[in-house]
């Protein structure tokens, strides 16, 4: 049995990946704020889920809080770390980007000091597809530059890259960077494409549909997610010998540092995507055509090259199977509305 501290346990990924962490017998301490960016009694729904499992306790915290962070280190002195709590959402970063410094940038200094003082064996840490930002070479690569940002979301992304890299170097803390491309799954959050059609199109509403459906997205299943969460977790990074400062590659270094896309390494078409859900809900969407918005990107494709290789394993569920088991969540969750 292992102590791991998941941050954002009562989010939508940390929620699945405590449960699976429970289910092989690990010892689980949750950290959430239940902040109110998105509905509260979800968030309080999937904890209380959590909270059945005698192996798992949770502290309600802000990762802004310095004090309160490096009092819950030295009470629980975890094991590992695995960081997913962070203020989501790159449309809402243009219009409260101080959220996204205060918990981005400030929560994880302080996730990182508490890792540093407390022997953390492994940081393993929720990047983002945002960071390629205008790049424009498919698949997307670790190895590839990604300095061109185009939401303050995606830039503090880029950000916790480079302070858990430093942190490697300077004090030999194992920190490994996982590049999440859009996730979708049961107990999805509601700020996000899945959730919001769904919801219109029982309703009766009309939905968005930006860059006139031409927008292809890399959809993740939650549970190819947590997969592959779990097995980069379990395999601790090592310097890499052949990393050069004459040539230097990004997704590795000369510390105990790594980066993994982890994506379904399928792009779609956002129109695709609104058909599988049309035909699960039995209903047409009516849709409203709009230019692509700002900070958005027209395409995301993930290059799972190194997470193949390195932990043999490759995300493999398709639209046309996660749409479904979303919906059916959808249905049961809601079901006094139906």
């Amino acid at each position: 049995m292992e102590k791991i501290l998941v941050t954002g346990a009562a989010g939508f990924i940390g929620f699945h990946l405590s449960k699976q962490l429970l289910a092989r017998g690990e010892q689980v301490i949750g950290l959430d704020n239940l902040n109110n960016y998105y509905d509260v009694p979800l968030k309080q729904a999937r904890l209380d889920q959590l909270l059945e499992q005698k192996n798992f306790q949770v502290s309600k915290l802000d990762l802004a809080d310095r004090q309160g962070i490096a009092q819950l280190f030295a009470d629980i002195q975890p094991e590992k770390v695995i960081h997913l709590a962070a203020q989501a959402g790159v449309r809402y970063s243009l219009k409260n980007p101080y959220a996204y410094i205060d918990s981005n940038v400030v929560g994880f200094l302080n996730i990182l000091e508490g890792c540093r003082h407390n022997s953390v064996r492994h940081l393993v840490f929720a990047s983002s597809s945002s960071v390629y930002g205008i790049n424009t070479k498919m698949p997307f690569s670790v190895h590839d530059n990604v300095d061109h940002p185009v939401s303050l979301y995606a830039a503090t992304k880029k950000a916790n890259e480079l302070m858990a890299h430093s942190y490697s170097h300077l004090y030999g803390l194992p920190t490994t960077g996982l590049r999440f491309f859009t996730v979708y799954g049961p107990w999805g959050r509601p700020d996000m494409a899945l959730f919001l059609f769904t919801k219109a199109i029982l309703e009766g509403q009309s939905i968005d549909v930006f860059n006139y459906g031409k927008m292809r997205r890399d959809f993740t299943y939650i549970d190819d997610i947590v997969e592959g969460v779990i097995r980069v977790s379990d395999n601790i990074p090592s310097p890499n010998p052949d990393w050069s400062g004459y040539a230097p590659e990004a997704g590795t270094s000369s510390a105990p540092y790594k980066l993994y896309n982890i994506g379904n390494n399928q792009p779609v078409e956002l129109g695709r995507f609104i058909e599988v859900l049309e035909d699960c809900l039995g209903r047409k969407a009516t849709k409203n055509m709009l230019p692509l918005q700002p900070g958005d990107v027209p395409e995301t494709y993930a290059d799972i090259a190194d997470l193949t290789r390195d932990i043999g394993f490759k995300p493999n569920t398709p639209i046309e199977v996660g749409i479904p088991r979303f919906v059916d969540w959808y249905r049961s969750y809601y079901a006094d509305n139906f």
